[in-house]
């Protein structure tokens, strides 16, 4: 069979064909080679500084610097549970420069304000899951009496709206793990919707509220400090780190189980060489042991969800938070 020799216009049509498809692959290619420049990169933290989500970026961020060559600079952008600072990352350019460290809080958003101006899931590009630690159940010993869950939930019951509890804010997981406590537990907390962790966790150590459903992983401190008493954490299972504290089913709560967790994105519209090489970076940067290390003392482990995956995990998250906002018919005020 004879092979057929192109035309010089033909030759020239593929010429340019080629060229077009070079110049459209060009910049993202280089862009993810020569990533990153002599330019900082900014995590964008939706929630001030001492809070679950920091207690994770932090660490991640230098582990990270250390690995990359790079300096990551920390962003923090509190309020309305985490979706002003979601929202102003959605909005920055996609160049590879501005990550999101969100959160499960992220996934309970849109079934409590119907009118974000952005979408989790279409306006940012899934890295992965950073950190996954149980929430706990803690008291300012001072301003509770009770020793175990038993007798607390006894006092709670006995004392409807005078037990006040904090969170994040209104919509994150602090506060729907109050809401599903009241249900499971037959009581009646006050909640206290602050605009951040830190914030609300200043509040409980000082007295200014009774307690919290917190991550693990901002109280693990305060509890080995003995300015929190652990009554038990939301897991199927005991947290390592603190062997002593029961599970909720063992101190009498059956069915209450409350997990959160912290995850990296990017803008949507950054380069998949880039994504693909932070995605390696964050993989490396959770298997070294000084990270390892930092997440087992705050009860925490790295699931093994990024890209495509995490993606899927998000999508199954959005719907569950949202059967439990209608089955507690939270309304924001």
């Amino acid at each position: 069979m004879k092979s057929r020799i192109p035309s010089f216009g033909q030759a020239m049509a593929l010429a340019l064909t080629f060229a077009a498809g070079a110049l459209a692959s060009g910049p993202a290619q280089a862009q993810g080679a020569n990533w990153p420049q002599q330019k900082p990169i900014v995590f964008v933290v939706p929630f001030p500084a001492g809070g679950g989500t920091d207690a994770f970026a932090r660490p991640l961020a230098v582990q990270l610097e250390s690995q990359i060559g790079q300096r990551i600079v920390i962003e923090n952008r509190g309020g309305a549970g985490g979706t002003v600072g979601a929202s102003f990352a959605a909005k920055q350019a996609g160049d590879g420069y501005t990550f999101f460290i969100g959160a499960a809080h992220h996934a309970i958003a849109p079934a409590l304000y119907p009118k974000l101006d952005y979408d989790i899931e279409k306006d940012f590009a899934p890295i992965g899951v950073v950190a996954q630690p149980p929430q706990v159940i803690v008291v300012n010993p001072k301003a509770v009496t009770a020793k175990d869950l038993k007798d607390f939930i006894a006092y709670a019951k006995q004392n409807p709206d005078k037990l006040n509890y904090g969170s994040a804010g209104n919509g994150t997981t602090h506060h729907l793990a109050g809401e599903l406590f009241n249900i499971l537990a037959g009581a009646k907390l006050t909640h206290v919707p602050y605009r951040g962790a830190g914030p609300a966790m200043q509040d409980l150590v000082s007295g200014h509220i009774q307690m919290m459903f917190d991550g693990l992983g901002s109280s693990a401190g305060q509890i080995e400090g003995g300015a929190l008493r652990a009554l038990a954490v939301a897991a199927p299972k005991r947290a390592a780190a603190f062997p002593d504290v029961p599970t909720a089913a063992e101190a009498g709560l059956a069915g209450y189980e409350v997990s959160t967790w912290y995850a990296m994105w990017a803008p949507k519209g950054a380069p998949a060489p880039v994504l693909a090489r932070m995605t390696d970076e964050l993989k490396k940067a959770l298997a070294a042991p000084a990270v390892i290390e930092a997440w087992r003392k705050n009860g925490s482990d790295a699931p093994n969800l990024y890209g495509a995956d995490f993606a899927k995990f998000v999508t199954a998250e959005i719907a569950r938070w949202g059967d439990v906002v209608r089955k507690a018919n939270v309304k924001l005020d």
